[in-house]
């Protein structure tokens, strides 16, 4: 019995660093992570990352920039799903829809030009989930609608816009192409202060990577800015710089 509780106590022994290790190595992969559940507008309790915020950002700006484009047409934007978009559209017979697609959400969907456009950032990977997305929702919606309505992936959409934050401050822009047909790629980039240079100048400076500082700082107001220029609203609270829309741009 003696010898069973001394091996226990050594076991025991053996466990505590090896715990404090398990420990500092979490907490030090914790911080080694962006504060990304800490950024502005934010809940409490959310882990969402700041790519993903910023994606909110882009999909409200392109969704609003096509409706600008096509104002005489009808056109979904997520979150709109397919049975929606079928019915509303007139399209077709929804009872086609099979139950675990029918509420699958399309980012932008014209049922005047019977197009689609699946919004995904400019990389190789998000370029293929974009393209497999943007195929299945076409299978489905066109299993759905009328032989003269079948849809295909949208081409041709690109554009640009920029936020301006203060006067002469830090420069975001979003701008987005359509390199295949029905995916939609899109990009942040910056530039970064100058209060003394002219519109031109600014646009011409060197684009870079948008700065995670930049993200923590003005990440609560770029969408609610985007969607207050579209929509003809008030300003955001804070907010004291300019949205350069696409048109403004050209």
């Amino acid at each position: 019995m003696l010898a069973m509780r001394e091996r226990a106590t050594r076991t025991r022994s053996t466990w505590k660093p090896a715990v404090f290790l398990l420990v500092l190595v979490a907490a030090l992969g914790a911080h080694a992570e962006p504060p990304s559940f800490t950024l502005p507008s934010r809940k409490p309790d959310s882990r969402e990352p700041w790519g993903a915020f910023l994606g909110k950002a882009a999909h409200t700006a392109i969704g609003r920039a096509y409706l600008v484009q096509h104002p005489s047409n009808r056109v979904f934007l997520d979150p709109a799903d397919l049975y929606t978009i079928v019915e509303e559209g007139e399209l077709g017979n929804t009872e086609h829809l099979p139950e675990l697609v029918r509420r699958l959400r399309p980012d932008i969907t014209d049922t005047r030009l019977l197009v689609l456009f699946e919004v995904k950032p400019d990389n190789e990977e998000s370029r293929e989930e974009g393209r497999q997305q943007a195929g299945r929702y076409l299978a489905a919606l066109n299993k759905a609608v009328d032989p003269d309505k079948k849809l295909v992936g949208g081409t041709g959409f690109e554009g640009s816009l920029f936020l301006e934050f203060e006067n002469g401050g830090s420069l975001w822009q979003l701008s987005w192409r359509t390199p295949e047909p029905g995916v939609t790629l899109y990009r942040w980039s910056y530039r970064r202060k100058n209060p003394k240079a002219s519109w031109n100048e600014r646009a011409a400076q060197k684009a870079e990577a948008l700065p995670r500082e930049e993200i923590e700082q003005h990440g609560e107001l770029a969408e609610q800015a985007i969607r207050a220029a579209y929509e003809g609203g008030e300003r955001p609270k804070g907010f004291q710089g300019q949205v350069y829309l696409p048109g403004d741009c050209r």
